[in-house]
């Protein structure tokens, strides 16, 4: 029995990564040019903080696996050495991470491959062996005895909204469940059967309410729940967020500490607990608060970028590999002005897509304002640095009624200024850029007025010459993302699938432009924006 008197006190660090995506190293693959990112940077703020504080953990957030061409070529054409984002956490010391939606991209078997090489586990408790019932990894927490005494739980959910998203293939026989029911059952068994004095929830999902006010800041589907999580499951201490790549610290909702360390490792999401020895023993929490720690100017980790040097000098390779040549321009100098009308970049992409599915109606999207288009001489790394994701294609038979509403969707992307200006709404822009989910139509002949209200701005809709009948069915090819509904698109939700194209996107062009040798940018001009 510890007498008040001579009460204990301790700090405790916990620190998080992430949606680091594949970020390894500091470049820019599309240039090759020094980025202020990655793990190799992160590795000397965790170095520091363990330096400062006795008790650090080091948690992994999710989406650790996908996202660069590093992760890329591992993951698709060299997958027998360790991944590489996992050495990286392993030679870091990390205690746990947790799944991430994008975990899922490359299949279960490159998943389960990589879970194995972790020395760390991996936890969540939101997805499930469909036939067992049990976590799908079977561990949904861990259990921490600090140094201190302090017995800490660290919880681990994902989003539920996965099968929304992702290629049925890669979650076969898995079964997702809310995150808040799962998070009411395993804090009270953190609390009451593992008598823990600290309860940590690694979440990979963010928030889908104002963190001030509590309004809804996006329509409530259940992908995000972090703020639902803090008001309604009693006993979190500390709730760690991502998926939404947004920059959180130094808030509390319902007294519990939240931070989000946006995406590739641009910062380090960082809790601090204060805690005093009550005289029964157990531990209370005193003061919490959190911070980001940013790489902006630390040194990289000299032996983990030896470490990972193989893979790079392999991706490298890769990436500069000759694809075929382009005649004529699809540069990418102004994101908006890609946006705004039909151009060669768009049109290229919709039209391989036209082509290798037999659809007559594609859709795509630019999905940042990094990507650079087309130079004259194409290489791998053109293909890799303008179509990020590992997205494969999919013919879904819909209405020209859901054609009409996509459109009215994406023509929300769109709004004007006071000074009739235009720009990005707020809506695609907070609470991360959504760049991603507007598309541009190939196939159809449409016209968008951006001066009219949401939910009338489609002025022209043609398809062949008149007008789209509303009531016909359509054959349209797209990535297998928004056929799922991803983005909220919730009119190509459940719609018949004619035609599963299982191959890469980023494959797919780079083969079209290899078997032509040359590419032409074309443009037929089938679509603009236009406002009064």
């Amino acid at each position: 029995m510890v007498h008040a008197s001579s009460q204990n006190t301790c700090t405790i660090s916990i620190l998080e990564t992430s949606d680091l995506h594949g970020s390894m190293l500091p470049i820019q693959y599309a240039n090759n040019q020094a980025n202020e990112v990655g793990l190799t940077k992160i590795a000397a703020l965790i170095a520091n903080e363990r330096s400062l504080h006795q008790e650090v953990i080091v948690i992994d957030n999710g989406d650790l696996i996908q996202g660069t061409p590093l992760a890329y070529y591992h993951a698709r054409l060299d997958n027998e050495p360790m991944d590489p984002m996992v050495l990286g956490l392993n030679y870091l010391g990390y205690d746990a991470a947790v799944l991430g939606n994008h975990e899922f991209n490359y299949g279960l078997e490159v998943l389960q491959k990589a879970v194995k090489e972790s020395n760390f586990p991996w936890l969540c408790a939101t997805i499930l062996d469909d036939r067992s019932g049990e976590p799908f990894l079977g561990q949904p927490y861990i259990v921490k005895q600090l140094q201190s005494g302090v017995r800490l739980g660290i919880l681990g959910l994902t989003t539920p909204y996965i099968p929304n998203w992702e290629n049925p293939a890669h979650i076969e026989g898995l079964r997702f469940i809310d995150a808040i029911e799962a998070a009411q059952t395993w804090v009270k068994v953190l609390k009451e059967k593992e008598q823990v004095d600290v309860v940590v929830v690694s979440y990979h999902g963010g928030f889908e309410r104002d963190l001030t006010t509590g309004e809804p800041t996006e329509p409530l589907t259940g992908e995000n729940q972090g703020y639902q999580l803090c008001m309604e499951v009693e006993g979190i201490d500390v709730l760690l967020t991502g998926h939404q790549h947004r920059s959180i610290a130094g808030t509390k909702i319902n007294g519990v500490i939240v931070v989000q360390p946006g995406t590739t490792g641009v910062t380090l999401g960082k809790v601090q607990l204060e805690l005093s020895q009550k005289p029964d023993g157990s531990w209370q929490v005193d003061s919490k608060a959190s911070e980001l720690l940013t790489v902006v100017g630390m040194e990289a980790d000299q032996k983990l970028v030896e470490l990972v040097s193989s893979y790079e000098a392999k991706t490298q390779e890769w990436l500069d590999q000759p694809i075929g040549k382009l005649a004529g321009d699809m540069r990418v100098t102004d994101p908006m002005q890609i946006r705004l009308k039909d151009n060669a970049l768009i049109e290229f992409i919709n039209r391989v897509q036209m082509d290798l599915s037999g659809a007559s109606i594609s859709n795509t999207a630019l999905f940042d304002n990094v990507s650079p288009g087309f130079p004259s001489d194409i290489t791998m790394r053109d293909i890799v640095s303008n179509y990020i994701y590992p997205n494969t294609l999919k013919v879904i038979r819909i209405s020209g009624q859901d054609i009409k509403d996509a459109l009215e969707q994406s023509a929300e992307y769109f709004e004007l200024t006071s000074t009739g200006d235009i720009q990005v709404s707020s809506k695609f822009k907070e609470p991360k850029p959504q760049h991603f989910n507007y598309d541009m139509w190939e196939g159809i002949t449409y016209k968008l007025n951006i001066s009219r209200p949401i939910g009338s701005r489609v002025v022209q809709l043609d398809f062949e010459g008149k007008a789209l009948d509303l009531g016909a069915s359509f054959d349209v090819v797209m990535n297998n993302y928004r056929a799922a509904g991803g983005g909220n698109y919730a009119m190509f939700q459940n719609k018949p699938v004619v035609k599963d194209i299982p191959t890469d996107v980023a494959e797919l062009l780079a083969g079209y432009i290899m078997e032509r040798g040359t590419i032409e940018a074309t443009l037929n001009h089938n679509w603009e924006v236009i406002w009064d």
